[in-house]
């Protein structure tokens, strides 16, 4: 028997913010070493090519020295010898404090929008899942950039050895002190940009998972613990396939939102900051800590819808 209006935004309530809760636990480290990629004050090490002058009559070369950004193993190996392995979980306590909420308010948000758009659109059409996903994005991000934005600093801050560094109130306070109200919602016109990562994911998993019901066992072939992990990996595969294409395609507004987050810094709005980094950096800077984001956000992404799902279903399943 299916529930209530106010029972089914309850259940999507809790089963994002289980989903959620699971999979901030899991990738933390690789969100750390991203946000340290993207940043600004990244080190980047000098490395020479020998480089032959043509020419010359002792045809000698010269040496043309360039700066290469140093790689995910090669943050990860900083960060553990000069700041030690609790490092790699700063600003798990706000990621924490908010994700629960805001997966559960994006889920709440993309059920309740479902519901209206499938009653202006072709039911469970394309056109529904994106504006759905738009909807429920532009709400979370409006609520929950303050949090996203002390975390993101607790990230970029560098542990000094015999400094304690800054808790999350700590570091909240500080924002406060030194930028107001204001500090809290820098980077916010970044995640408003995306969005349009969100709606691609969404759009794409919901189709796939449309086709994995299609071609799913049927009842008769299998029992029911099979089926139903064989639909559990499934929607795992689908998120996995949705987010990777997503964050291929939408990633640099992370760079720079995180360049927009950072303290002192000299990027004050979103298109003056795309213009800062592609003249200064290349349009390559705008892919750094991309391996570390897909490395993090696929398997996150698919913890995170799979668990939903799988509440859902069994949530759904004991109340008929």
């Amino acid at each position: 028997m299916a529930g209530t209006p106010q029972e089914n935004t309850l259940l999507h309530l809790f089963a994002g913010g289980c989903g959620g809760t699971v999979g901030a636990i899991f990738t933390c480290p690789l969100e750390v070493i991203k946000t340290r990629l993207q940043s600004s004050k990244l080190a980047f090490r000098a490395v020479y090519y020998p480089q032959v002058q043509l020419g010359t009559i002792s045809g000698e070369g010269m040496v043309r020295p360039t700066s290469v950004s140093p790689g995910l193993f090669s943050v990860l190996k900083s960060i553990l010898e000069k700041e030690g392995p609790r490092s790699l979980f700063r600003g798990l306590g706000p990621n924490l404090v908010g994700v629960a909420p805001s997966r559960a308010v994006y889920f709440a948000c993309y059920s309740k929008a479902k519901e209206q758009f499938n009653g202006i659109f072709v039911p469970n059409s394309n056109i529904v899942h994106i504006c759905s996903a738009g909807s429920a994005a532009f709400v979370t991000n409006s609520l929950m950039n303050p949090i996203w934005m002390v975390k993101t600093r607790m990230q970029l801050e560098r542990k000094v050895r015999g400094l304690k560094p800054m808790n999350a109130l700590q570091c909240a306070r500080y924002v406060y002190q030194t930028e107001g109200i204001r500090g809290f919602y820098r980077g916010l016109t970044a995640s408003y940009a995306g969005i349009s990562e969100t709606i691609i994911c969404f759009a794409i998993y919901e189709s796939l998972k449309k086709h994995l019901k299609e071609v799913q066992l049927p009842p008769s072939s299998t029992n029911g613990t099979e089926r139903n992990s064989t639909n559990f990996f499934g929607l795992m595969f689908a998120a996995a396939v949705s987010k990777g294409c997503a964050s291929c395609i939408a990633y640099p507004h992370e760079v720079i939102r995180t360049r927009l987050r950072e303290e002192g810094t000299k990027y004050k709005t979103f298109i003056q900051t795309a213009r800062l980094v592609a003249r200064e950096e290349g349009y390559l800077a705008f892919y750094r800590g991309l391996f570390a984001q897909l490395i993090r956000q696929i398997p996150n992404t698919a913890i995170v819808l799979s668990t939903y799902e799988l509440i859902v279903y069994l949530l759904e399943d004991r109340a008929k």
